[in-house]
C-alpha cells in the first residue's frame, strides 16, 4: 500500500499600482516538516495525484480520455516484464541496447501512474518490480556522446517512477537512490561541468536540459539540497546553452522569445521545451519557481516554439556558436533562419505548460492554449513511434496536468521559497521526511511599487517574480513568522 503525503500549492497576493488586487500563484511548499523536500515531488504532488483519481472516478473530461490514451498503451499493463541489463550502451559505434531501458522505465511510469489513478494494486506491484530489477543490476551507461543524452533523460525519468512507489512495502529505496547519485547521476553532473571536453557551445541546448532535468530529479528524489541547488543554479545562470537566458537568447516586445533551437529543427525545439517544461514543474512543486523566473521568459520561448508549431510566423535572430574540443579541433556553425515547421508534428508536452500558466497563474497564453488543444489527448511512450524521441517525455499531461482554475486566486496560501532558489533559511538536506498534513508555512505579504503590465499577451500585471531571500533590499520586515517583501519591477 502506497501512503505519502503530498505538497500544497497555493497563491500569494499581490496588488497592482493601481490598487487592484491580483495574484501570482506560489509554487507549493518548498520542505517537510523536516527540512527534506516533499514527496511524492516531482512531476506530481499528492494534490495532482487525488485530482487525477477523483476527475475520472468522477466521470470528468477530459481527464476520462487522458486516462483511457494511458490504459490502451501497451506499457501500462500489469503484466509487463522488466529486461535489466548491467551496461546500457548509447551511441554509433557501440552494441546499441538503452531502447530496453527506456521501454521498461515507461512501463514503471505508466503502471505507478496507472496504480494512482484506479487503485489497482498490480499495477503499483508491476511497477515496483521493474524498477526493483534495474537498481539491482544496472552499474554502467556508455556508448559516444550519447551517453550523456542516455543519463539525462533516463535519469530523470527513472527518478519520476520511483517518486510515485517510493513508498510502497516491496520498493528497494535505497538501491534505486544509488543507482541515480552512482550512475545517472555522475555523467549528467559531469556534462554540465565539463560537455563532454568540448567547448561549451558545442552542444545545443536540449544536452544541457536533459542534464539539468536528470541532476534535479536526483537532488530531489535522494533528498540532497546541493545537487537542486546546483541544477537550479545552471538553470539560471549556466554558460552552456541549456541555461534559460542561453535557450530563449531574444525576447521580443510582442511578448514572444526566441527559442533558439528552432534554428536547428522543428523536433528538437519541441524537445527542448518540453525539457525546460519538465524542470519548471519539478522545481515549482518544491517551492521554486522557475516558471517565473526573468519575468517569465520561459512562457514567451514557449509561446514562441507553439505558435511556430501551428503554422505561424515567427522571427528568428542569426545566431552562431562555436564547436570543437577543448585543446583540438575548433568550427562555428550558424542558424540563419528559423526551420520549416510541421503543424502535424507534436509531442505530449503542451497541457503541463499551458495549465501551469493559464490555471496557476491565470495569464493569457493562447498560442500554448490552442497547442495543447490540438495535443489532446495526450499520450506517452509509445504512442508517438517506435524510435526514441517518441519517449523523450513522460506525457499523459491531459491527465497529469489539467487543473481548474483556482477559485480564489488572491487568498492567501502558504509560502513558496520566493527566490526561485532551493535554499530556504534553516533547511537542510534530510532523508525521507513527509509533511504532516495540515502544516502551515508563513506567508509573503507583497506589496505593490512596480507599474501593472502593458496588457500585451503575457504581460498580465501579476506576473512579476517575487524579490528573492537574498535581495535584502527588498525585505522591509521580518516578524512573527511573516515575511514582507517588496514586488521587483518588470525585467527590461
Amino acid at each position: 500500500m502506497l501512503k505519502a503525503a503530498g505538497a500544497a500549492a497555493g497563491a500569494v497576493g499581490i496588488g497592482t499600482a493601481a490598487g487592484v488586487g491580483t495574484a501570482v500563484p506560489a509554487a507549493a511548499a518548498a520542505t517537510t516538516a523536516d527540512g527534506s523536500f516533499a514527496h511524492p515531488g516531482l512531476l506530481h504532488t499528492r494534490t495532482d495525484l487525488d485530482r487525477m483519481a477523483a476527475k475520472v472516478k468522477a466521470g470528468a473530461r477530459p481527464y476520462t480520455a487522458g486516462f483511457a490514451k494511458l490504459t490502451a498503451n501497451r506499457h501500462a499493463q500489469s503484466g509487463w516484464r522488466a529486461n535489466p541489463q548491467a551496461t546500457v550502451y548509447r551511441g554509433s559505434g557501440t552494441p546499441e541496447n538503452y531502447r530496453i531501458l527506456y521501454n521498461d522505465i515507461h512501463a514503471a511510469y505508466q503502471n505507478a501512474l496507472r496504480y494512482h489513478v484506479s487503485g489497482e494494486e498490480a499495477h503499483a506491484d508491476t511497477a515496483v518490480a521493474i524498477l526493483n530489477a534495474w537498481s539491482g543490476k544496472l552499474t554502467a551507461l556508455e556508448g559516444s556522446a550519447d551517453r550523456f543524452l542516455a543519463a539525462g533523460l533516463y535519469g530523470y525519468q527513472f527518478a519520476n517512477a520511483a517518486e510515485l512507489v517510493r513508498d510502497h512495502g516491496d520498493f528497494e529505496f535505497g538501491r534505486a537512490k544509488e543507482l541515480l547519485l552512482d550512475v545517472f547521476h555522475p555523467l549528467s553532473d559531469d556534462f554540465l561541468t565539463r560537455h563532454n571536453n568540448a567547448v561549451v557551445t558545442n552542444y545545443w541546448p536540449n544536452w544541457d536540459l536533459t542534464a539539468i532535468a536528470c541532476v534535479l530529479a536526483t537532488g530531489i528524489f535522494c533528498d540532497e539540497r546541493a545537487i537542486v541547488d546546483r541544477a537550479v543554479e545552471y538553470f539560471k545562470h549556466g554558460d552552456g546553452m541549456g541555461s534559460v537566458k542561453h535557450a530563449i537568447p531574444v525576447v521580443h516586445e510582442d511578448g514572444l522569445a526566441e527559442w533558439v533551437e528552432a534554428g536547428r529543427d522543428q523536433g528538437h525545439a519541441l524537445l527542448g521545451v518540453g525539457l525546460m517544461g519538465t524542470v519548471c514543474e519539478m522545481a515549482w512543486n518544491q517551492g521554486i519557481d522557475l516558471y517565473g523566473y526573468d519575468d517569465s521568459r520561459f512562457l514567451k520561448g514557449a509561446q514562441y516554439v507553439a505558435k511556430w508549431s501551428l503554422g505561424g510566423d515567427v522571427p528568428y535572430t542569426a545566431n552562431t556558436r562555436k564547436k570543437g574540443a577543448i585543446g583540438g579541433w575548433s568550427g562555428s556553425e550558424t542558424a540563419s533562419d528559423v526551420a520549416v515547421a510541421d503543424p502535424a508534428m507534436t509531442r505530449p508536452i503542451w497541457a503541463m505548460i499551458a495549465n501551469h500558466y493559464t490555471k496557476r497563474r491565470g495569464l493569457s497564453a493562447s498560442y500554448l492554449t490552442r497547442a495543447a488543444a490540438k495535443a489532446a489527448p495526450e499520450g506517452g511512450g509509445g504512442d508517438y513511434g517506435p524510435n526514441s524521441g517518441g519517449y523523450d517525455q513522460l506525457g499523459f499531461g491531459t491527465l497529469a496536468f489539467t487543473r481548474d482554475r483556482a477559485a480564489d486566486p488572491a487568498a492567501p496560501a502558504p509560502a513558496p521559497n520566493p527566490s526561485g532558489s532551493a535554499t530556504t533559511p534553516g533547511a537542510s538536506g534530510g532523508g525521507g521526511g513527509v509533511r504532516p498534513q495540515g502544516t502551515v508555512r508563513p506567508q509573503a505579504t507583497v506589496s505593490a511599487s512596480a507599474s501593472p503590465g502593458t496588457g500585451r499577451d503575457l504581460a498580465a500585471t501579476g506576473s512579476e517574480e517575487v524579490v528573492g531571500w537574498a535581495a535584502a533590499a527588498g525585505v522591509t520586515a521580518v516578524a512573527g513568522g511573516l515575511l514582507l517583501l517588496r514586488r521587483r519591477g518588470r525585467a527590461q
